[in-house]
Order: structure tokens, then C-alpha cells, then sequence
């Protein structure tokens, strides 16, 4: 369907019988707005003026004379300027500052560079984590702090009160439910929830269906018997400081080097070993004053 001009419009002056000129026949107009300058004021778009019509609307006026009414919606064009074009050998010198996204957990330690969590994803995303609460705690508090909803399934609801109360500035973003007693949390992409099960070193099965957007950080206080299954299964896992034999444990579950597994006993209490898939990195919990002052100093054992 094309835009064009009444059918009665009049021919121009001199010239009885022809016709006037359609929106995107003339030259000085493209897709029905004209390509030149700005036009109130007496001034023009590439010769074309501007007046108004019986029924007060502005109407285009050709320089011999013609009325062509203006498309509707549309006001006065911006400047029009060359493109912004980069030959194929410029290419090379583009670059863009990309980088992780996610929770910081705390600094390598071998580089000191920050060491990041993609925690909330378009599918479902298991996270175990062999260690204490302090460090549970402080990857929930990160994770409200980017604005996720944080759901606690807990025995020791006197532990996580206090995170609850103070964190989301009087928002209720984390909230604590008894263990079994947890329901629908609804995540979206742009209300991820990350729901923490607290629930022991054998905890029960959830009761929620697993959902994108939603990620489960599972706490185990140490490596029971049957924690290779929950290990195997996890997308990632965190070791914080365990026993020799707790090591060989999830040695196995996770493939580690023999150097791993001497190193883990030895951790000390802010520091841990995260694995995902065969990567693996050490890293070290730093927390900011305010952090600190709400969860107390790193310990391994609450």
C-alpha cells in the first residue's frame, strides 16, 4: 500500500492537467518525509515550505504552489549527518569492556581479580556448598543485593533471622521457611530467586520443582554418605575446609588431582574451592564492613 496525495489534488500552475506529485515519487522526499533541512519559520526542507491547511493541519507547499498534507505522527526530522561507517581493516581496533556477570564470591587466589557467579540462568541451576553458614549467608546477602529474592529452607531460623531483617532495606527479599514447609516461589528473569536449603548433612528431598531462573544453593555442613549423589548432580560446587578422609570423598564425586585434595583440609576459614565441571579455582571470601559487621568474622563452623 503506498501513501499518496487526495485524488482531486491540483496540477501545478501553468501546466493544466498534470498531476500532483505522491509521497516518495518526488525526489526531495524519502519514505514520505522530506530530506532536507528544518522547515518552520518560512524556511524549507530542500525547497519545500510549509502551510496550513483548511483544517488546521500543516501541509507540505512545493515550490509552484502544490499543498501535500504531512504523514500523521511525525514532527520536525533531526539534523541529518554522514554514517558512522569502519572499513574491514578499523575492525581490529574495536573492542568492547565485557566482562562476567553475576555474584562476586570473593577474589582469586592466585590472580587477587574478582571471581564471579553466574547464579541466575534460563535453566534450572543446583549449587552445593560443603562449608559453614557464614559463607551461605554471604552469597545470599550478595545475591538480594542485585536484586534477587531469596527464599531460606531452615531448622535454624534464629540463624538467618537476622539477615532477613536487615537485608532489602526493610523490602522482604529474603524470607525463612521451615524445612518441608516452602512453596512456589515464581522466578522470572526479572525476579530470579535463589532458594537456600539449609536443611543438614542429609537433607530431604524439595519439594519445589526445579525452574529457570531459579537456582538452589544446598548446605552441607560436611561430606555425609550418601552426599556423592548431591555432589555428582551439582552444576557447582564450593568446599570450604573438610577432614582427609571427607576429602577423598568428594574427590572422587568431582575428579580432583591429588593436590586438591592434600590442599582442602588445609583451607583456611574465609577461603574455598569452587568446581564446575572439571574448572576449578580457589577463592578467598572478602567481605566489606557492612558484611562483616551483620555475619561477624569468616568462620568454618557455626
Amino acid at each position: 500500500m503506498s501513501l499518496s496525495t487526495d485524488s482531486g489534488a491540483q496540477g501545478r500552475p501553468g501546466q493544466p492537467g498534470q498531476p500532483g506529485v505522491p509521497y516518495g515519487g518526488s525526489a526531495g522526499v524519502v519514505g514520505g518525509m522530506p530530506s532536507g533541512g528544518s522547515s518552520y519559520g518560512g524556511s524549507s526542507y530542500s525547497g519545500t515550505s510549509y502551510g496550513t491547511t483548511s483544517g488546521g493541519r500543516r501541509a507540505a507547499r512545493t515550490p509552484d504552489g502544490g499543498n501535500r498534507r504531512r504523514l500523521p505522527g511525525f514532527g520536525l526530522l533531526g539534523p541529518r549527518r554522514d554514517s558512522h561507517l569502519l572499513g574491514a581493516t578499523e575492525l581490529a581496533a574495536l573492542s568492547l569492556p565485557l566482562g562476567d556477570d553475576g555474584v562476586v564470591i570473593g577474589a582469586d587466589a592466585t590472580t587477587g581479580e574478582p571471581s564471579v557467579i553466574g547464579l541466575f540462568r534460563p535453566t534450572p541451576y543446583e549449587v552445593v556448598l560443603v562449608g559453614g553458614a557464614w559463607a551461605a549467608r554471604l552469597l545470599a546477602l550478595r545475591a538480594a543485593a542485585t536484586g534477587a529474592r531469596v527464599a531460606v529452607e531452615t531448622a535454624r531460623a534464629d540463624l538467618w533471622a537476622p539477615l532477613a531483617q536487615a537485608a532489602g532495606g526493610g523490602q522482604p527479599c529474603v524470607t525463612v521457611h521451615q524445612v518441608g514447609r516452602i512453596g512456589p516461589q515464581g522466578p522470572s528473569v526479572s525476579a530470579p530467586v535463589l532458594v537456600v536449603r539449609d536443611c543438614g548433612a542429609r537433607p530431604p528431598r524439595s519439594r519445589l520443582a526445579s525452574s529457570p531462573w531459579q537456582t538452589t544453593l544446598t548446605l552441607l555442613p560436611f561430606v555425609a554418605p550418601n552426599a556423592d549423589r548431591l555432589l555428582s548432580a551439582a552444576d557447582l560446587v564450593g568446599v570450604q575446609r573438610i577432614s582427609p578422609d571427607e576429602a577423598a570423598a568428594v574427590a572422587r564425586a568431582l575428579a580432583l588431582p591429588a593436590a586438591d585434595t592434600q590442599a582442602l583440609p588445609a583451607l583456611p576459614d574465609n577461603a574455598a574451592l569452587w568446581s564446575a565441571r572439571g574448572n576449578r579455582r580457589y577463592v578467598v571470601a572478602q567481605p566489606v564492613a557492612a558484611e562483616e559487621q551483620l555475619l561477624g568474622p569468616a568462620r568454618r563452623v557455626d
